[in-house]
């Protein structure tokens, strides 16, 4: 392993209790939907979220999740018809979006807002752009992974990696050394354009949202890890599913 690892929070905003407080998101709930509603009808999202923005007085970081969370519904009808079931994945190969994925669960692990998305999907909103570290919550991070693997009998894994961003050599040696125990053969791969390389396979685990409409097919797998293997995961629902606001 790598050694000591530094004690970070991922993701995680001072103001998060007042922005998603149960309050909140019962505003951003609705908010939501109305911009669903006007993106189903051609509107651009871009000036749609900043007049619903404006309108509810929404804070930054409530805005990107707004952004986020919200997919036309063709887009949501495009995206959970190539979901594949995570029960018929055993002795499958899955290609993994590494950083998408395993941020995401340093996310969750860390108490931060996770977002459940109008198209099934966890989201974060850490906001890392090409920097990247490996944390203690890495390590948590690829332990539930590997769990979350051998229970679904998964053969094989391609970790795909950003060469661009920084320490994607030092998250590859860490992710080697640590699925050394994993009953699934795992490969991880540095690329300097994963998303096109994702775009012509079966079976990527990822959030991104271009991704997820160019693929063949995807599994949820961050959403069922976060699900089975992170009970402190702080649920923000901007999905509609339930008709709850959060789960904390």
């Amino acid at each position: 392993m790598c050694g000591k690892l530094k004690k970070v929070s991922r993701g995680v905003d001072p103001e998060d209790r007042r922005w998603f407080s149960e309050e909140s998101i019962s505003k951003l709930q609705k908010a939501q939907q109305e911009i669903e509603w006007l993106i189903d009808r051609g509107y651009k999202v871009s000036p749609v979220l900043k007049m619903v923005g404006n309108h509810y007085q929404f804070s930054v970081r409530q805005r990107n999740a707004l952004k986020r969370s919200t997919a036309s519904s063709e887009e949501v009808k495009l995206r959970k018809s190539k979901c594949v079931c995570i029960d018929s994945l055993k002795d499958k190969c899955l290609y993994i979006d590494g950083f998408n994925l395993i941020i995401t669960l340093e996310t969750a692990f860390s108490g931060a807002p996770v977002i459940l998305c109008n198209d099934g999907t966890y989201r974060d909103l850490a906001g890392l752009r090409g920097t990247y570290r490996i944390i203690d919550k890495t390590d948590y991070a690829l332990d539930a992974v590997g769990r979350k693997i051998d229970d679904m009998q998964i053969r094989r894994v391609n970790f795909l990696l950003d060469r661009g961003v920084s320490n994607s050599g030092r998250l590859k040696k860490f992710i080697l050394e640590y699925s050394v125990n994993w009953h699934a053969c795992v490969e991880v791969n540095l690329m300097d354009d994963v998303d096109s390389f994702l775009y012509e396979k079966d079976r990527v685990v990822t959030s991104d949202s271009i991704i997820l409409d160019e693929c063949f097919s995807w599994c949820n797998l961050a959403r069922t890890t976060i699900d089975d293997c992170v009970p402190c995961a702080r649920i923000v629902n901007l999905g509609g599913e339930n008709n709850q606001n959060s789960k904390s």
